[in-house]
């Protein structure tokens, strides 16, 4: 059965300061232990919160990573040292690495590929714009993102993945329940039956629950609404 995963992705966000206090905050919320609660961060951050999440009921994750353990790369950051850093998650793939930084189809199979053999498990996003959308391609980009994404991988359990339509990112605006349910049953046939598929874009604690009551929505990625511990705490006893 899928495991429940409600990630937060900060983005660049937040200093030490802040999330000493969301931490804080965070501390006093009690949730069902059977949900999986993950706080993916920018690389400044990850040391600070593996030293402040001894013994804590959370993951923690990064937003991003180079392919290649070491190596001539100036302003990357590897998957050894995400282990270092006390990393189990890493985002692979978001909307905002492919449109801002160049990142393909061929570039997140390899750095799933890496996630995997350095036992990190890789939170895939995939997703639609509001172009492709409205020229009913959002099956034909999704597939075409999971095919070549999960090209010669062959262990997709390890593997969560987030369903992102970028016309939803800080947008304010959601994909309707049936919409986020129609393109998760899609990627759960294109997958596995045991894999998590999360929905990410604009979550709020004013429809999580809705969203989580499809068949195919394990959990849920979330953006603006996981900078502040009070709504993230509110998305995840929904």
């Amino acid at each position: 059965m899928p495991k429940t995963i409600i990630a937060a992705n900060w983005k660049m966000n937040k200093n030490k300061r802040e999330v000493t206090q969301f931490l804080t905050s965070l501390k006093t919320v009690k949730w069902n232990k059977e949900k999986e609660v993950v706080l993916c961060a920018p690389y400044t951050l990850l040391p600070l919160l593996d030293e402040l999440n001894k013994k804590a009921p959370w993951k923690i994750g990064a937003e991003n990573m180079h392919d290649q353990e070491s190596g001539a790369f100036t302003g990357e950051v590897s998957p050894l040292m995400l282990k270092d850093t006390g990393c189990e998650y890493v985002i692979i793939g978001h909307s905002e690495r492919r449109q801002f930084f160049g990142e393909t189809n061929e570039s997140v199979n390899k750095k799933l590929k890496s996630a995997l053999a350095h036992n990190l498990t890789p939170i895939f996003c995939v997703g639609e714009t509001l172009e492709q959308r409205e020229k009913n391609e959002t099956e034909q980009v999704v597939t075409q993102q999971i095919q070549e994404g999960l090209k010669d991988i062959k262990t997709l359990n390890q593997i969560v993945i987030a369903y992102e339509p970028v016309w939803a990112i800080g947008t304010g605006k959601v994909a309707t329940p049936e919409q986020a349910q129609e393109v998760h049953a899609l990627i759960r046939k294109l997958t596995s039956p045991e894999i998590s598929i999360l929905y990410g874009g604009s979550v709020k604690p004013e429809n999580i629950k809705d969203l989580m009551a499809q068949k195919d929505i394990n959990g849920a990625l979330v953006g603006g609404a996981s900078l502040e511990a009070e709504s993230f705490a509110k998305i995840v006893n929904y």
